[in-house]
């Protein structure tokens, strides 16, 4: 499990990682179990039955849209359920033999990525620089791929200046800076074939203006515009949408309405279950749960 969550951290896919803290018997998990869930609902590992699994997936997939952690204690139907804290949520499972599990749902989201262009000390310190402030920094040359990036910011004084430019502005990405004087960041601009309201989106001189002088001063003036720049946006993206809920018709839990739910199709209606003992009752008498 661990190798699959590292693989996905690398290829910076979004997920959510849940581990059983708590298990009370009657249970098929045991503390220490673990799962990661996927943005399309896709569960991989175990952290219990199809049931337990179905509340998973389902505050799995609430946690990955709110970006924030949560511990869901899952208990049998009939158990008094308490009302929910800040952090924590408590639902009831018809499923359940009878025993209840304490599940820690933790997002794992992809840091902020910053490319950087360029060689220089300006460069090296910015990838130095950027790292222990929560940034994912990747090095790259005029040429550079630039999908999920957060920030460019080039610093090669002169080699590949304007294809960089030139493809992060189209490319739409947030914050663009060119480390250079104000006369040649002009002449460099003057020389891309935009419109000025879209040239007008690169800093250069790129860095919040705090007098710096050395290669580390001045990249710590840059991640701050960076970091100044993506505080001041008013909405944040979720970084999955909510997930939309069904009621599953034969025990009445809330299920993830995705493609990874156990679900039928019956007359051109989906429906979706918590788990097969479900889907077979549904099926084999549809119309005593319309």
């Amino acid at each position: 499990m661990l190798e699959t969550a590292d693989a996905l951290a690398r290829a910076r896919v979004p997920f959510v990682q849940a581990t059983v803290v708590r298990a009370q018997r009657p249970t098929s998990a045991h503390a220490g179990d673990t799962a990661l869930v996927r943005a399309d609902g896709v569960i991989d590992g175990f952290v219990g039955g199809q049931c337990a699994e179905a509340s998973v997936r389902e505050y799995g997939l609430k946690v990955l849209s709110a970006g924030e952690p949560l511990l869901l204690r899952i208990v049998p139907e009939g158990v008094g359920v308490t009302a929910d804290e800040e952090g924590a949520v408590t639902v009831a499972n018809p499923c359940l033999s009878g025993g209840s599990v304490e599940i820690f749902l933790e997002p794992r989201v992809p840091p902020p990525l910053v490319v950087v262009v360029g060689e220089s000390p300006i460069a090296e310190a910015l990838a130095e620089l950027g790292r222990p402030l929560g940034f994912a920094v990747e090095r790259g040359s005029g040429d550079v791929a630039l999908d999920g990036a957060e920030a460019l910011v080039v610093a090669s004084h002169g080699r590949g200046e304007e294809s960089a430019l030139a493809t992060a502005l189209q490319s739409g990405v947030p914050y663009v800076g060119l480390i250079a004087s104000r006369r040649r960041g002009a002449a460099v601009l003057a020389s891309l074939d935009l419109p000025d309201d879209v040239l007008a989106r690169v800093h250069t001189p790129a860095g919040l203006d705090i007098g710096a002088r050395t290669a580390a001063e001045i990249a710590l003036s840059v991640l701050a515009q960076i970091v100044a720049e993506r505080r001041s946006q008013p909405v944040v993206e979720p970084v999955a949408a909510a997930p939309v809920t069904a009621v599953d018709p034969v025990c009445g839990m809330t299920v993830a309405a995705v493609d990874a739910t156990l679900h039928a199709d019956v007359d051109g209606v989906r429906t979706w279950f918590c788990g097969e003992g479900c889907r077979r009752a549904f099926l084999a008498d549809p119309a005593a749960y319309a």
